[in-house]
């Protein structure tokens, strides 16, 4: 189970976020009246879903003994009028040939964020 804890206070718009042990911030930038002192909350769902896919895609090649030094997932989350899109590049380093790379992409369309943002999820509410 994963778990996050997020409060403000009257700093405009200074999030601090308490994520299992780490402590995390997240901000909104000046055109939105904060001060950009810490990720957007799109930056850090970008975030989430780049980190999920270079650790799964890290994962795989150690398991299939591939020679990959590096792997890179730009994300970029994006409105097209009434669609919401995420663009995922990913930079694969090391002495693979192009149907390993091809595999590894395979891969990233599988890992567990890629399923959770692309299956949908039902958020529940309540007070406290």
């Amino acid at each position: 189970m994963a778990r996050a804890k997020a409060s403000i206070g009257q700093v405009n718009y200074a999030t601090s976020i308490i994520a299992g042990r780490h402590k995390l911030a997240a901000d909104e930038g000046a055109e939105l009246g904060g001060k950009d002192t810490a990720a957007n909350p799109y930056d850090l769902l970008c975030s989430a879903l780049g980190a999920c896919t270079v650790i799964t895609l890290r994962m795989y090649a150690e398991r299939k003994n591939w020679p990959v030094t590096s792997v890179h997932a730009d994300v970029t989350f994006r409105r097209d009028g009434d669609k919401q899109l995420i663009d995922r590049v990913l930079t694969i380093e090391g002495a693979v040939d192009d149907e390993q790379r091809k595999r590894m992409a395979d891969i990233a369309e599988r890992t567990p964020v890629t399923l959770t943002l692309k299956g949908g999820l039902e958020i529940r509410t309540t007070l406290g």
